[in-house]
């Protein structure tokens, strides 16, 4: 009976990662129980194929205690020769009645935000990606300093073919 249980278990896990065949890079960072608005989250990219293209995605990791309605994000993609393309992204993070979106069966909430879709890498060299958070409560010019309820931060890089 344990070897049936084992092989099943061992079943269930092999389709999950099939299942996830477009994954060239996922990785997530911790910011812990709250993310200053002076920390950089950094992901340094693997070496990926100058003939392919990408889908760009950012991940967040939050909980009940996310105060806001939307997510602002300036997310940098520093090149090789240095030069770097910056975007500003905002986010809705929760449902009309204020209940958090994303994926998850208990009050943490992982979120799959589309950054950039056909993207290439065709310079040869370290790719890196760095995002800080730029949350400002309605009214007021200085950004929060303590975002509360975001835990993690992720990147994921996903092949087209």
């Amino acid at each position: 009976m344990m070897l049936k249980n084992s092989l099943v278990l061992l079943f269930i896990c092999m389709c999950l990662v099939s299942c996830d065949k477009n994954r060239v890079f996922d990785e997530y960072k911790s910011v812990g129980n709250s993310w200053h608005k002076d920390s950089v989250v950094t992901f340094e990219l693997p070496e990926l194929q100058k003939d392919k293209t990408y889908n760009l995605f950012l991940n967040v990791r939050d909980n009940d205690d996310y105060p806001f309605n939307n997510l602002f994000l300036i997310v940098s993609l520093e090149q090789p020769n240095k030069k770097i393309k910056v975007d500003t992204l905002e986010y809705v993070m929760t449902h009309p009645d204020g209940t958090l979106l994303g994926e998850g069966f208990s009050d943490i909430k992982e979120n799959k935000l589309f950054y950039k879709a056909n993207e290439k890498f065709d310079q040869k060299g370290v790719y890196k990606i760095h995002i800080i958070q730029a949350v400002r409560q309605t009214g007021k010019i200085e950004g929060v300093e303590q975002l509360k309820g975001i835990t993690d931060v992720g990147f994921r890089i996903e092949s087209k073919e």
